[in-house]
Order: C-alpha cells, then structure tokens, then sequence
C-alpha cells in the first residue's frame, strides 16, 4: 500500500465568490481562466498518476469543485479514486483533502481554533484487512508566522491522537512547514523561536528520539517516527527555498507501524517524487507567473513542493 503527501500549490476553481487570492480570481486580468485551470489540473494530475498511491493526501485545494475537477482529470488519464474527502468546514483559502482507492470508515474535521488562520486538520479513518487506520492531513502555519502559532495546531491534533490511542494505526501527514529537526534550525532562525526553543513537530508530537534508520529504530511508547529518518540525507527535501533544501512536507507514523504487525512500514520506502520534469535549472517547476503589479498566469508548471511517498505492508 502506497501513500502520499502533496501540497498542489493553490488550485482554485473557476466559480466568483470564494475566499481565494487576487490572482486566482476568475476571468480577471492575472489570466485564471478555463484554459489555464485546465493545464494546471492536468499538470497537477500527471505527478499523482506517476505517483500512483492508494492513497493520497493534498494540501492548498481551494474547493470541493476544484478536488471533484481534479479526480475527473485523473479518471480520464485512467487512475481513479473512488473515495475522497475535503476539510471545508472553514472558510479558509486554501484546504486539506484526500483521495484514496481504499473506502473511508468516516472523516471529520479536527478544529484547531475558530480562528480563520488556523486551518482544520482532516481526519479520516480506514479498515484494511480487519485492521483499523488513521490518517491526519496537515497544513499548519507558514513560516511567516512564528512557531507558537504551529505549535496551536499540534497541540489540536496531538489532544486528538490521545483521544484514539497511541497504540493504535495513525499517520500523521501534509504540509507542516516544519522541518524533521526544527528544534536543530532554530538555533539559527531566532526569528520563528517564540517558544524557548520548543517546536510543534519535534516537541509536541515527540519525534526527536527515533533519529535514525527504520530498520534501527526501537519503541518509544508515545512517540512519532518521522520516516524522512528513513531516506538518505542527500535526499530528505520536498521544498527548495532561496537554493536551500527544506523538507516542509511529512510523514510520520506511530510506533505500532513499525512492530512489523498487521499494517507496517516497509523500511526503505519514503522518498520525495523528485522526477525531472518537475525541476526547471536547480528550483522545483512550480507554477508560473509572470511578475509586475499584475501577476499573469503563464500556463506552465506544476507545483512549489515535491510528493512524498512511502510504502506499507498489510497482511
């Protein structure tokens, strides 16, 4: 079974009337019309079908007709997903979805606070085998804002985890603009340290101790293994700012997928998709537009963030 992180970068539909960014408004001047809707939800749908997951969780939709339109777009290139869910409670711009191959129990919205810079967390639950699944879609704060403000959504979703167990099946995974050792780039990036040093994905969700291979790593009850520790170091990036390397995007699982038991991660398996067609020179081929007062819709590119996949065995 294979899974899948992605931030798409902003797809917007075409309907007015939604929370969305200036250049995203429909028919205007920055050119988001049909036809580049189009280029983007195919350019989008070519890196999920090379992907090809079970499932697969998204970050930046910014509707439930854009995730419909995309898995129409995906249907006719011949992957289909059957199931799939959106966390549009909230009238934020851009949300979390999934579509998956493999039928959802249930979904619900984690709520982190009523606030609208804060969006809802998507919780969705799966039965494979007899064995029961939990996976968390994330997209915390940017790092436009400090990190007390990430640590507000870990704290939501980790009050959750409690509420189901950590012994149980959980995946924690998105856009958590949080690097697998943040604690150690806040030494450097005294901006973001609001929080004497601690950070929402090494403190709060516990994943400092387990710093090493899958095939290493040993129990620590409570604890999340963040499977970038699982990939060669060369390798460990979904994200490339200013020509510096930032793993933002996560995976991370709880100690039960790693006993080797009914669902588990197949060690050596996570990776970025780092394919050549979504570099252009040494930056990921986001989307494009062009600069100036007015920015315009280029119709080339795919998104600002690489997938990140891994791979499980259910017996």
């Amino acid at each position: 079974m294979k899974i899948a992180t992605y931030n798409i970068e902003n797809l917007f539909d075409l309907k007015n009337g939604q929370n969305r960014y200036g250049e995203y408004i429909p028919n205007s001047k920055s050119n988001w019309n049909l036809k580049n809707y189009r280029i983007k939800l195919q350019n989008i749908a070519r890196v999920i079908k090379d992907i090809d997951a079970d499932i697969i969780a998204l970050q930046e939709v910014g509707s439930l007709e854009a995730l419909k339109d995309l898995r129409t777009t995906l249907t006719q290139g011949g992957l289909y997903y059957k199931y799939y869910k959106i966390a549009d409670k909230k009238n934020t711009n851009i949300k979390v979805a999934i579509l998956s191959k493999i039928p959802i129990l249930y979904s619900k919205e984690v709520s982190v606070t009523s606030s609208y810079i804060y969006r809802n967390i998507l919780e969705t639950k799966f039965n494979i085998n007899g064995k029961d699944l939990y996976i968390f879609v994330n997209h915390w704060k940017s790092k436009a804002g400090p990190e007390s403000m990430r640590i507000v959504s870990a704290k939501a979703l980790k009050k959750r985890v409690e509420e189901i167990g950590y012994e149980k099946n959980i995946i924690l995974v998105g856009d958590f603009n949080s690097d697998y050792e943040e604690y150690i780039k806040f030494i450097k990036k005294r901006e973001h340290n609001d929080t004497n040093g601690k950070t929402a994905i090494n403190h709060v969700l516990k994943s400092i101790k387990q710093n090493q291979k899958a095939s290493y790593v040993k129990y620590i009850k409570d604890n999340f293994y963040n499977l970038w520790y699982d990939v060669e170091v060369a390798d460990r990036y979904s994200y490339i700012f200013r020509g510096k390397k930032e793993a933002l995007d996560n995976i991370l699982i709880s100690q039960s997928l790693l006993n080797k038991k009914d669902i588990s991660y197949i060690n050596s398996t996570a990776s970025n998709f780092d394919a050549k067609y979504l570099f252009k020179k040494k930056n990921i081929y986001r989307w494009q537009l062009s600069r100036g007062n007015i920015q315009k819709h280029k119709g080339k590119g795919y998104s600002d963030h690489l997938a990140v996949t891994a791979k499980f065995f259910v017996k």
